[in-house]
């Protein structure tokens, strides 16, 4: 692979490692018992999605079941019309961190050779962000788009085709907590960012002629803004959120960062196999894990 194909090999990660990182490695827990997700739906499951389209994975490793949600359109649409086209067969589940998540849908990865890089293939577009949250979120068993990275993706847009499955971990309480307030002083600094970035002429202005008051006064001015603004959509877990992030678990940080437009309704134990496989560089099985087909359950 070129130089350049090994640059963009994380163009399609759901976010820094070092960053799941320090994030698993403040918050982690025991992992998940799949037991706890039961595979067989209740009558109100059913009824629940019985107006959403469903799709059968079967890989190498055994059959995983997915219902589309009819609030994100443009993904369902999209996933549809590749299901239908044919194009998950044969893609393998490139990319899986035990305790996170196992990413597929590179169509580069249908004839990869064993040491081949993978992550950067998609149909040649992206579908716009649907957050539909809090109502969809990272939960044990969701279904989410992957994407670039917000430097080259600021508007979030998802990528065609990979998608990946959620496992996670369980959250405390106070583990929850925790993980709220960090989560809303990275939502504050991402506010102040954009609004520093507003009046960067005048901050160059006053830096060049050396004004520190005037500094700290657009300073202030800026921050007072921050704060005005985070209090009108602060970060705040819902009670949903806290239930299954606690029992079932999940990977709260990603909420409101990527597109959750799915969810595993049966075959959790499958994603558990694939999750618990062996891997090697670029978090790649070393046997290759498959999806044979996919179809859309009629």
């Amino acid at each position: 692979m070129t130089l350049k194909g090994r640059t963009r090999i994380a163009a399609l990660t759901l976010v820094v490692i070092a960053t799941c990182a320090a994030f698993f490695t403040a918050f982690s827990t025991q992992a998940n018992n799949s037991s706890t997700m039961q595979d067989s739906r209740s009558q109100t499951q059913e009824s629940q999605f019985a107006s959403c389209t469903k799709v059968l994975l079967e890989t190498s490793l055994g059959n995983i079941e997915i219902v589309l949600y009819n609030e994100t359109p443009k993904h369902r649409d999209n996933f549809i019309k590749l299901v239908k086209d044919g194009f998950y067969d044969g893609v393998l589940f490139h990319r899986v961190i035990k305790d996170f998540m196992v990413q597929t849908g590179d169509p580069d990865s249908k004839t990869a050779a064993a040491d081949d890089l993978l992550g950067s293939g998609d149909p040649g577009y992206q579908i716009d962000a649907e957050f539909v949250y809090p109502q969809l979120y990272h939960k044990y068993g969701a279904v989410a788009a992957a994407r670039e990275g917000d430097q080259t993706n600021p508007e979030r847009k998802s990528s065609g085709s990979q998608f990946y499955i959620v496992t996670g971990r369980r959250f405390s309480t106070g583990q929850l907590d925790m993980l709220e307030q960090r989560l809303g002083e990275q939502a504050k600094g991402e506010i102040f960012q954009t609004l520093a970035q507003s009046h960067m002429q005048e901050i160059t202005a006053y830096q060049a002629a050396g004004d520190s008051t005037a500094l700290m006064n657009l300073q202030n001015e800026l921050i007072s803004q921050t704060e005005a603004m985070y209090a009108k959509n602060p970060v705040k877990f819902t009670q949903s959120q806290r239930r299954d992030y606690s029992t079932v678990g999940g990977t709260p940080h990603l909420d409101g960062q990527y597109t959750v437009f799915g969810e595993v309704i049966s075959g959790m134990d499958v994603v558990d196999k694939i999750q618990n496989v062996a891997t090697g560089p670029y978090d790649r099985p070393t046997v290759d894990v498959k999806v044979i087909r996919a179809t859309i359950i009629e």
